[in-house]
């Protein structure tokens, strides 16, 4: 069974993967002929394609490529560049770590938790330091705190432990966490 893919979203797909189209062309032979709409792929074509791509296979038979954003209000970036297309895997990891917060919320509240005070509490018009501070005060985790502390793992251990007594989530990407 062949399908009709608008060249315009293969090649969406390739960019938004960061795939060199010279390494897709070695998968894929038949991607040029598809790319200029000359032929049209099979459905397993077209799923080998997106799990290459790390594209979900949908979004390859929408009109147009969809205009991806990141998905949370103030995302930080090294150096505060502007990330002009966030990638597959960012997105995929702020989507899996906002089903956990979710998760985490109703379990708390299914439990008999209230939500923390702090939560909610400030706005993208709060100033960066003072929302730090704010956060550092809620955790007992001040200057004072952090200069007994000989070792910067030491001190995320003391963090985490904090936070943690304090039913906060965590979500870590590393294995000291």
């Amino acid at each position: 069974m062949r399908v009709e893919i608008k060249p315009e979203l293969l090649r969406w797909a390739r960019e938004r993967a960061g795939s060199n189209p010279s390494d897709l062309a070695s998968r894929f032979p038949q991607i040029e002929a598809l790319g200029k709409g000359n032929s049209f792929p099979t459905l397993k074509q077209i799923e080998r394609f997106a799990k290459a791509t790390y594209t979900p296979v949908g979004f390859l038979f929408l009109p147009e490529p969809p205009v991806e954003q990141v998905p949370i209000p103030d995302f930080r970036t090294i150096d505060n560049e502007f990330a002009r297309r966030p990638s597959p895997n960012l997105l995929d990891t702020i989507y899996v770590c906002q089903q956990r917060q979710e998760w985490y919320r109703d379990f708390m509240r299914s439990m008999g938790e209230e939500p923390l005070p702090f939560v909610g509490s400030v706005s993208l018009i709060n100033g960066i330091e003072a929302t730090a501070a704010n956060i550092r005060h809620a955790l007992g985790f001040d200057l004072e705190e952090r200069k007994k502390i000989p070792t910067w793992t030491e001190a995320l251990r003391r963090f985490i432990q904090q936070a943690d007594e304090m039913g906060i989530l965590k979500l870590c990407a590393a294995a000291w966490c």
